[in-house]
């Protein structure tokens, strides 16, 4: 009787784990979704904010006279930002190549997470000071740049111009 108990025990203890479980997978999937109907309501699912007059545009514009590959590498320094790209787009021995291709001084951009922390993401912006921004994909969610910008204090020149509705 006392080995019934105990399997029955269990297997309630299983049923409402698993009932946590598919819970837990369903508010998951819920922020997921919540997450890229963001991303798609702020834009960021462009490489830009659209304004070819801002200085996003005209940096974006400028970007491919430099290198038609189009990844660079992003360095932060005590200046701003470099970016640096082969001259033309490489497939092998990319390293080898790669030369500084732009400098932005930190008086004219930043770089920010346009979730402010509030989720994972691979997605940074180059924030230009007229609002304009420019997107920017690392290779995973706890990249270097990242791991910079959670050292650093909010900028106040450059406030995060993405409204977080909750």
């Amino acid at each position: 009787m006392a080995v019934l108990l105990t399997e029955a025990r269990e297997a309630v203890h299983r049923t409402l784990d698993l009932k946590s479980e598919k819970e837990r997978l369903r508010g998951k999937k819920g922020e997921a979704r919540r997450h890229e109907a963001f991303i798609v309501e702020q834009g960021l699912d462009r490489v830009f904010d659209g304004n070819w007059q801002g200085a996003a545009g005209q940096f974006l514009l400028r970007w491919y006279t430099h290198s038609t590959d189009d990844q660079r590498l992003v360095l932060i320094t005590q200046d701003g930002i470099t970016l640096a790209a082969p001259p033309v787009r490489a497939v092998l021995s990319r390293e080898k190549h790669t030369e500084i291709v732009a400098r932005l001084g930190a008086d004219e951009v930043s770089l920010v997470d346009p979730f402010n922390w509030e989720y994972e993401t691979r997605m940074l912006l180059l924030r230009f000071r007229d609002g304009s921004w420019r997107r920017i994909d690392t290779t995973d969610t706890h990249s270097d740049l990242h791991k910079h910008l959670l050292r650093q204090p909010l900028p106040d020149a450059f406030p995060n111009p993405l409204p977080l509705d909750n």
